[in-house]
């Protein structure tokens, strides 16, 4: 499981250098403008050259409206600014036709510019909330549009968390619906270390974090410290090796 740090700027991300050893995938985004707030592409270039060259970074378009040509810009303006996963927030998708018509513009307009690039599809585990597509068809929009991801957070920022939304056994489908379809799946939502061994045991490829990472828990005022990222990610590996461990007999009487 693959760890995606979110600072919101420039001096967070240098605080997350200095847990570089920690985290896999440094995620640019700017949480005053939504849940998958886009932030400027200087400040993408910057983070990019603050962080040791072999960490990826991520950076999201926004949550954006069924706008497919303004959505394909603004992605190739983050890939173009140096960032080599581009997530996609589908707020203002209600239908998975407009969902897959936002994406295939996305990753046409990405994969151009950078065949090498990562396109994430995300949706939102609330989306009963604000009325966009189902979260069990990210997969599937993923999947018919060419990205490499799907990935699940959460709209609105009100305390609720992303088991509060899609419980581990709908969390697992979902999984499972995008391994079936050769994809990553991507876990968000003020993911808490507690939530680490249900994550875990359903096969998430990729938890993305904040809150838990900064000051006093909080996503907003708080900032990212390193400390709280290594004890993040070492409870993440606590749980990897206790899930190898049961796994591996389960396997071995199972053959």
């Amino acid at each position: 499981m693959l760890l995606l740090i979110s600072p919101d700027g420039v001096e967070e991300a240098l605080d997350c250098a200095q847990a570089a050893e920690h985290l896999d995938i440094v995620d640019v985004k700017k949480p005053d403008e939504g849940s998958l707030g886009a932030n400027f592409p200087w400040v993408i270039r910057e983070i990019r050259t603050a962080i040791p060259a072999d960490k990826p970074v991520s950076a999201i378009v926004g949550d954006v409206p069924f706008k497919p040509g303004t959505v394909a810009q603004a992605a190739l303006g983050a890939a173009v600014s140096g960032a080599t996963y581009i997530k996609v927030g589908l707020y203002g998708c209600t239908t998975p036709e407009q969902a897959v018509e936002v994406m295939r513009g996305v990753v046409r307009a990405v994969k151009e510019y950078r065949p090498d690039a990562f396109v994430v599809a995300s949706g939102y585990a609330d989306a009963h909330r604000i009325g966009c597509v189902n979260p069990l068809a990210l997969p599937d929009i993923a999947r018919r549009s060419g990205s490499d991801a799907a990935m699940l957070d959460t709209a609105i920022k009100d305390g609720t968390r992303l088991f509060d939304h899609v419980p581990p056994d709908v969390c697992a489908e979902f999984v499972r619906r995008a391994h079936g379809a050769g994809l990553l799946a991507a876990l968000a939502g003020s993911v808490r270390a507690a939530d680490l061994g249900a994550l875990t045991r359903i096969g998430t490829d990729i938890v993305g974090v904040r809150g838990a990472v900064c000051e006093g828990g909080d996503r907003n005022s708080g900032r990212i410290r390193p400390e709280l990222v290594a004890a993040f990610r070492a409870e993440m590996d606590r749980h990897a090796r206790e899930h190898a461990a049961t796994a591996a007999p389960a396997a071995a009487a199972a053959g």
